[in-house]
């Protein structure tokens, strides 16, 4: 066989290996976003420190949709938010709600989550929880 040929051949099957090999930055990152999908909510709300309860609902459903994987997020799913936050919640969710609706930040779901009104946040509602809530002081 030719060494030229036999050169390229083998040149080939490392280029692969190296391709399925994850490296080391890969794998750091993959253990990064594991320990953030494993946050529990409470650790979330206090990285991201909400100031207000409209916060707290958009803090939420960030949560939901981005770590738990929900589609889209209802009443329910914001009390119960609250609940395992053990943060008092308000006595008018949908009224909150209604208030980030009107910002922007959180818009109608294209369908009925369990036979009720459902949300999704918006890309404006989703970069505020990004930057988070903490003043520049």
């Amino acid at each position: 066989m030719d060494i030229n040929k036999r050169l390229q051949d083998l040149e080939v099957r490392v280029a692969k290996l190296e391709l399925s090999q994850p490296t080391q930055t890969q794998t750091q990152t993959q253990k990064q976003n594991q320990k953030v999908k494993n946050m529990s909510l409470r650790e979330f709300l206090n990285l991201k420190k909400p100031k207000t309860v409209n916060d707290n609902v958009l803090v939420i459903g960030y949560y939901l949709e981005h770590l738990k994987g929900f589609e889209a997020f209802n009443v329910d799913d914001i009390k119960f938010g609250f609940r395992e936050a053990k943060i008092p919640q308000p006595t008018n969710l949908n009224d909150v709600v209604n208030k980030n609706i009107k910002k922007a930040y959180v818009m109608s779901a294209e369908s009925q989550k369990d036979g009720k009104k459902a949300w999704v946040l918006t890309a404006t509602g989703e970069g505020i929880v990004k930057k988070g809530f903490e003043s520049k002081e």
